[in-house]
């Protein structure tokens, strides 16, 4: 190939409040976070010496209009999302063939026929990447025509992982080089379940690959509300329970980090307000919106600035305020909109 560049406290009821609000807000969501891939079988196993992978890869990509583009193997990179004529000449003239989005947003169909592009939309979350899409991801990177361009929306944690998983799998790149593509990119440790993604990728046999369709949506529906509503309640019971335990991992749940909990709340306000039916919906719902999501934001920031085994009074006040300022706002707007159709508002 010839390349241009060298390259909460919250309260228990909130759950009936944001259940009951989940099933009238009808809209579309993804995939149930998982970071395990398919189990390999033996003819999956392969050993490094079996794929041949260049040196030079994983490299990254200065690029202005590909944000935090790197090549992750002969025929896929990862980066940002493109955006406007210029970006999507930007990945013709890489000779980029198919595009695979993993964000949740739609992806931009009209220019990329434009420049003749197949358009693959297999969105998933930061909490890790489902089985049965790391599978579909491993089928297209081996099977699409390439190069492949593979985005989510910054280019920085989605997609990377994302790319590192499809070429494990596919048998394009030894399983110990996948982290180090993240890592490249800019991936925030802070996003456990897709580091775990990507360290715990392995080669899926051929045939378990060949039995997939060979043919995946372009774009698929927006991720249902209702969904999100339910993943929101399911966060703030982890939240809680942090809290309960004086902002510390509980005992019987020593896998919640209270940080990264914060985090997953904040980056379902961060998703919902990115969706094209939030963008439709009222303003004032929207606002909601935005204030929890840096209500959220800050709660994060609080909890890694003050990770102390005792935390200061002021910390526990401020960690209090914010959290019940995050439980004022979903009751206000559970309040505000579960009667009435919010196209009606």
């Amino acid at each position: 190939m010839d390349f241009k560049k060298d390259m909460v406290r919250p309260l228990a009821s909130h759950r009936a409040l944001l259940l009951c609000w989940a099933f009238v807000l009808a809209g579309s969501m993804g995939c149930t976070p998982a970071t395990s891939s398919h189990p390999p079988t033996a003819e999956a196993l392969q050993t490094t010496s079996d794929i041949e992978e260049p040196a030079q890869y994983p490299r990254t990509i200065p690029n202005d209009l590909l944000p935090n583009a790197i090549q992750v193997h002969e025929k896929v990179f990862s980066g940002g999302q493109p955006a406007g004529t210029a970006a999507f000449q930007e990945l013709a003239d890489l000779g980029i063939k198919t595009i695979i989005c993993v964000d949740g947003a739609r992806p931009d169909l009209e220019s990329a026929r434009q420049f003749g592009f197949k358009y693959v939309h297999l969105p998933h979350g930061y909490d890790g990447i489902p089985a049965k899409r790391i599978e579909e991801l491993a089928k297209v990177v081996r099977d699409a025509d390439g190069p492949i361009y593979i985005h989510c929306h910054h280019g920085k944690h989605r997609s990377p992982a994302a790319a590192s998983v499809a070429c494990v799998s596919a048998g394009l790149m030894p399983r110990e080089l996948a982290l180090q593509v993240l890592t490249l990119a800019g991936t925030s440790p802070s996003y456990r379940g897709l580091f775990q993604a990507a360290e715990r990728a392995l080669p899926i046999a051929p045939t378990v690959l060949d039995a997939l369709p060979s043919e995946f949506p372009e774009a698929v529906a927006i991720p249902p509300m209702a969904d999100a509503m339910i993943e929101i309640d399911h966060l703030y019971e982890q939240l809680h329970a942090v809290a309960a335990a004086h902002w510390s991992s509980p005992s019987d749940h020593p896998d919640l980090e209270p940080a990264h909990v914060a985090l997953m709340l904040r980056e379902q306000f961060t998703e919902l307000l990115r969706t094209e039916e939030t963008q439709t919906q009222p303003e004032s719902f929207q606002t909601m919106l935005r204030e929890s999501e840096t209500a959220t934001l800050e709660l994060e920031e609080l909890l890694r600035e003050g990770a102390v085994a005792k935390p200061s009074p002021d910390l526990l006040q401020a960690l209090q305020s914010k959290t019940e300022a995050i439980g004022r706002n979903c009751k206000a707007c559970h309040e505000a909109f579960r009667d009435i159709p919010l196209s009606e508002k």
